[in-house]
């Protein structure tokens, strides 16, 4: 799957920003209300206000297409992506030098040697955590050097008890659901990640998208505050 997130973005067109992400529904991008869905959910999760002076670290940013929608609460922002075709979209597109930059980055190797950490008082992860092989030690190392943040929103997680939901012609063997690797990711229940949120040293709490959102069926979000 790593190789099919780096490749995909290159097989789309070139300003198909959601596309280069698969934010897709049967292929085709999602709408432009269920972005603005997206958009609210992590505005409020993470408590942005237009003109705000917050420094946002995006892990998993893709392209930089969903960042942008929250440049007018940010003072900064780092972007941090392990695709490169995609970080050069958002170099190219979306960058401010010396303001909202992006690089090509393993989440947890920026975590482990990222300059400043403290720096970051927000925290961004959408449509990625699932895919993240080490997602307790991402959570721990986040708590460790990011000693700043009070917010963090985690997006677009499959939820392992509605499973059916998604799989409605017969579910996979379940070493495909608890595969990092897999097309969806890791799916998790709400207790599962609480368990795993809380030995890392945070709270969880698990917002639920309006029911007219494409993914509202099977998918929870996370935010999570310093325990």
């Amino acid at each position: 799957m790593e190789s099919d997130f780096k490749e995909f973005p290159k097989e789309v067109g070139d300003k198909d920003y959601w596309a280069q992400v698969k934010r897709t529904v049967n292929g085709q991008p999602v709408s432009d209300s269920d972005i603005a869905l997206i958009a609210n959910a992590i505005r409020t999760g993470l408590q942005l206000q237009p003109g705000g002076t917050d420094t946002l670290l995006d892990l998993g940013c893709g392209n930089g297409a969903l960042t942008t929608l929250f440049y007018d609460s940010l003072a900064a922002c780092v972007g941090v992506d392990f695709s490169e075709f995609l970080i050069n979209v958002a170099q190219r597109d979306f960058q401010q030098p010396g303001k909202f930059e992006y690089l090509v980055d393993d989440a947890s190797h920026y975590l482990k040697t990222c300059p400043q950490p403290a720096r970051f008082n927000k925290v961004l992860m959408y449509g990625c955590f699932a895919y993240f092989p080490d997602a307790q030690g991402t959570l721990q190392l986040l708590r460790q050097r990011c000693t700043q943040v009070e917010r963090v929103f985690i997006g677009n997680m499959p939820d392992l008890k509605l499973t059916d939901r998604f799989y409605y012609k017969g579910l996979p063997p379940e070493k495909e659901l608890l595969d990092f690797n897999s097309k969806i990711g890791i799916w998790r229940t709400e207790e599962q990640f609480d368990e795993l949120a809380k030995t890392a040293g945070w709270h969880a709490a698990f917002p639920r998208m309006p029911k007219g959102f494409y993914a509202a069926h099977y998918r929870y979000d996370v935010v999570l505050t310093p325990r």
